[in-house]
Order: C-alpha cells, then structure tokens, then sequence
C-alpha cells in the first residue's frame, strides 16, 4: 500500500536509473523519454557535467542562508543578466515560486511609486502559472480552483486570441499582463511576435508592466533563449525554472532595474532559494546552453521533427488534426481524447504527457539526437496506423 496522496494519476511504472534521452524501469525496459519531467531535464538524463558538478559541490557546501552573499548565484545572475534583457534576478526554488514572486514584484513597484491600488493582473483564460493558491487563480481555470475557496481576488481573465477582450478587460488598478509566451498545458499555443509587440505597445500606453511567464518555454526549449527574443519585445519581468536546473530545483525571477529598485529588504525571501548547490548546477547548465551552435542544433532538430510530424499528420488526417509547437515543446493534436494514444506510445516505449485540447505533448531533452527523433517517429507513425 502507497502512503503517499493520491492528487496524481500515476502510472504503474517505475525507474531505476536515466541516461540521455533514455529512462530504465525497474522492470528492465527501456524507455525513450520525451517528458523529460514536463521540459525540466534540459540536457537529458545524468548529463555527465552536472553529475560532475552536483558531486563537486555537494563536497564543498550545500546550503547557507541569504543572510550571507552567495558567490556562486552571482555568478549566475550575471550569466542571466547578460544573456537577456533583466537587470536583476531574484532565486527561488521552482516554476510556481517564482510566478508568485513576479506578482509580488509587480505589484510592489506600483507600491512603491505610490499607487498601491494598481494591483490586479490580467491573464489568459486556463492559462497555467503553477499550483499554489494565488497561481491557480491566476489561472482562471474551473477545474484548478474547485475546492480551494474563498477567490483569491486581484486577478482579471480574458480569452486567448480576442484583443477586444484583452483591451476591455484592462483597469485603471490594472498593474501588468501576464501570459505565457507558449501556453504549455493549455495545448501548445504559441502566442506570435506580431502579438508579444502589441502587447509591449498597449502596457506602454496604459503604463502597466509586461509579465511573459517562461517557466516552461525559455532556456532554449523554444529554439531561442527565450521564446519571445525573435519579437524584439522587452518584458518588464520573467519567471523561469525548469530546464534552468537541469532536473535540479531551481527557479528565478528576472527583471528590469525600474521594478527592481522596489524589491528592499524584507519584501520577499525564500530560505532554499539561491542555495550554492542549485546555483552551481545552474551556472553548469548556463555554461551549455550558451555553448556556440547549442541553440542552432535546438532549431535544426526541431525543423527535421516538425518537418517529419507533418508527413505523419498528412498520411493520417483523420488521427492528427494540427502540429502545434515551436523548438522541442511540440505537440500533436489528435481529433479524439489522446489518453489511448498516449497510452500506445507508451506500450511502444515512448514517454509522452498529455495537454489541455487533446493534445499529445512532446519534450525531448535540447540535445536530443537525430536517430531518438527517428526513433520517435517510427513509433508515433506505427500508433496511428495501429488505430487506423
């Protein structure tokens, strides 16, 4: 008997151990994994420079308080400050630590220029910001919230891809926009450039702050850094964790100088957040990530996987109804409920995850290889023509 709770639908598999692209059960089967714990293994499975690094670091010191300077989260925040448009970072632990964070930070800075009544944030209807309690109202989702009454009030929704509702729904106590720059459990939505501008241009005209929530799409899942770099749009603030650590822990909040300055002593903390073992890890996978050709091979491999999806849609239209994606967060719509397609994936080795609009989602690690991709292909080509 399991003591653990039951607020996941868990699968009756296990693992022992992951290399790369591949997980191994405890069974002794061999998986390829294209979950990646939801886009968190950014460079796959025991990445042999972060086992290098966590067993470095964990000799050295593990954790010490932010009472004290960190030097190896400097060190990352000027890797991050140098590589975007933040002028300052602020460590968490986790994608819905540091969504939470951003709002905090928003709304602190129109505190601190004297309009504390500029506090509501507006999003995108079944948006997904995280599972703490201001996050699911935030994400103006019915299934999220129930249960978990009374409201979290300061929160306005208004539907994907309707600006009229977007401009309707903007306040004079609105304080920011945030969305997610790729909607990842709401179905693989890339939100476009042409969008991301009209965005940054209505926040600069109602002097309101742009919130792009990365937590799931930067760090070069989507091909670029962040998902919304080809827009040229500057964000006033950026939550980011997952692919960020590797698989370990880490979130953060970017941000520009003019919100920044309102974040003094005492206004947020976080006792793990910032602790030298993420952090080291963190500056590992910066150091990759930011290696010459890293993110033209993301968008290489990307373009090849797209390219052949599409084959697979049109050789089976009644099944595949859209290739949905951008980078490696992919996914496949299906005309029907995807759980039986998952399911025949994973019966043939391979891990996905499912999305909101039946959509399958795939994660491939960023340094994926081409023969795992044509691995993935065969297998996906041979559940359609199964159900064909």
């Amino acid at each position: 008997m399991s003591h653990l709770t039951k607020n996941y639908n868990r699968k009756n598999i296990s693992f022992k151990y992951g290399k790369g692209s591949f997980l191994y059960s405890t069974k002794g089967k061999k998986y390829l994994d294209f979950v990646q714990g939801i886009a968190v293994n950014s460079l796959g499975h025991a990445h042999p420079k972060l086992v290098k690094t966590i067993t470095s670091q964990s000799k050295k010191l593990w954790h010490v308080s932010n009472a004290f300077k960190i030097p190896e989260g400097e060190k990352l925040a000027k890797k991050l400050v140098k590589k975007t448009f933040a002028d300052y970072v602020m460590f968490q632990n986790s994608g819905a630590e540091a969504t939470e964070a951003a709002i905090k930070v928003a709304r602190r800075y129109f505190y601190s220029i004297g309009k504390p009544n500029k506090n509501r944030i507006l999003c995108i209807k079944n948006s997904f910001h995280g599972r703490t309690i201001a996050a699911i109202y935030a994400s103006g989702s019915k299934k999220m919230t129930e249960g978990f009454g009374p409201k979290v009030d300061g929160f306005d929704h208004f539907d994907f891809g309707d600006h009229k509702s977007l401009k309707k729904n903007i306040k004079r106590n609105t304080a920011a926009i945030m969305i997610e720059t790729i909607m990842g459990e709401g179905g693989i939505k890339v939100i476009p450039d042409w969008c991301l501008k009209d965005l940054r241009k209505i926040c600069n005209k109602k002097k309101i702050l742009l919130i792009l929530d990365e937590v799931q799409c930067g760090i070069g899942r989507s091909g670029d850094f962040f998902a919304f770099e080809k827009s040229q749009v500057k964000p006033d603030i950026v939550p980011i964790a997952k692919g960020i650590g590797g698989g370990f822990p880490i979130g953060a909040v970017l941000m520009n100088k003019k919100v920044a300055l309102s974040m003094t002593p005492g206004t947020h903390g976080s006792t793990f957040g910032g602790n030298p073992l993420a952090m080291a890890v963190g500056n590992s996978v910066m150091d990759i990530v930011s290696r010459n050709k890293f993110l033209t091979n993301v968008k290489s491999v990307s373009r090849y996987f797209l390219l052949n999806l599409n084959k697979i849609k049109n050789e089976y239209p009644r099944i595949i109804k859209e290739i949905r994606g951008k980078g490696l967060l992919i996914g496949l719509q299906l005309y029907s409920d995807q759980t039986n397609f998952i399911k025949r994936l994973l019966d043939n080795k391979l891990l996905t995850i499912r999305a909101a609009e039946n959509v399958v989602r795939i994660l491939p690690p960023l340094n994926v290889k081409k023969n795992e991709v044509d691995l993935a292909l065969k297998i996906i080509r041979k559940v359609c023509s199964e159900i064909k």
